[in-house]
Formats: structure tokens, C-alpha cells, sequence
């Protein structure tokens, strides 16, 4: 998988939770992963289409980290997951998607992007959208995990 299509997306979502939610994710060291189960309690999943490839990218969540990040960008929030943090979910993954797209434009990758799909629950599963490998990015914060994903054709 091209590094020149991870970094902006890492980058984004790095940017994202840091200037909307005021929280420092630390990434991990990227690994391959083998199965289609999040790692987490909700996830964001938006597919993306270039001349060049075509792929999808989700970012999953824990519970205690999607409802913490509620609270920190709206200042109150619900204690479990519900509709409420699907959306914020879901919103995060376009903000995501959108600040990468941005900087891929300028290297020369035009993508087109799906609405996000967001799925919840304990042991849900995340189909991307290309014959790739899978490549997963554990981020750490204070109040939990999120991990994020990235699938495109070889």
C-alpha cells in the first residue's frame, strides 16, 4: 500500500480530534490486519474512488473514547452509545476524509467519496471496498482507543 495515501488520512484524523475535540491521539505502529471484526464500538466507513485506485478507509472507535469525544466537542453527551454518537461518528470519518482529500488533491490524487456508513455494536464487522490488504493504525488518547483503517487495490 502507498504511504502517500496513509499519512494524510493519519494526519487528518490526528488534526481532527486535536482542534474539534481537544484530545492528542498517539498512533501506534501500522500492522496488517487479517479479519473484517472492528476493534472497537463504532465505526465510520466511506469508500473513495480515484483514476488511480479505488479503496475505503474506516475509523472505528471504543465507546468510552466516541462518548468522551462527545463531551468534549458539544460539552455534554449521552452515557452510552446511541444515534447521537453514530452521527458524531460518522461526521468525524467525513471531516477525516475530507482534510485528506484535500492534501492528496495537491499531490495529484483526485478521489471521489460515498457518504459515510457507520455501524455499532460489540464484534461488528468493516467491509472495505477493495481487494487490498487491510492496514490498521491503533491510536491511543487518556480516554481510550480508536484505530484506523485503510484498504485500496493493489
Amino acid at each position: 500500500m502507498n504511504v502517500e495515501f496513509i499519512n494524510p488520512f493519519l494526519s487528518s484524523m490526528l488534526n481532527v480530534m486535536s482542534t474539534m475535540a481537544q484530545m492528542e491521539l498517539v498512533p501506534e505502529k501500522p500492522r496488517l490486519k487479517k479479519n473484517e471484526v472492528a476493534m472497537g464500538d463504532v465505526s465510520g466507513l466511506i469508500g473513495m474512488v480515484s483514476a488511480q485506485t479505488k479503496g475505503s478507509l474506516s475509523i472505528t472507535f471504543e465507546g468510552k473514547l466516541a462518548l468522551a469525544t462527545m463531551k468534549k466537542m458539544v460539552g455534554e453527551g449521552p452515557d452510552e452509545v446511541n444515534e447521537e454518537i453514530t452521527d458524531l461518528v460518522g461526521e468525524i470519518t467525513n471531516m477525516v476524509t475530507g482534510g485528506a482529500k484535500r492534501m492528496l488533491s495537491e499531490k495529484g490524487f483526485e478521489f471521489d467519496m460515498a457518504t459515510p456508513m457507520v455501524v455499532s455494536g460489540i464484534n461488528h464487522t468493516i467491509h472495505h471496498k477493495a481487494d487490498g490488504p487491510i492496514i490498521i493504525i491503533p491510536l491511543n488518547s487518556e480516554f481510550g482507543k480508536a484505530f484506523i483503517e485503510f484498504s485500496f487495490d493493489k
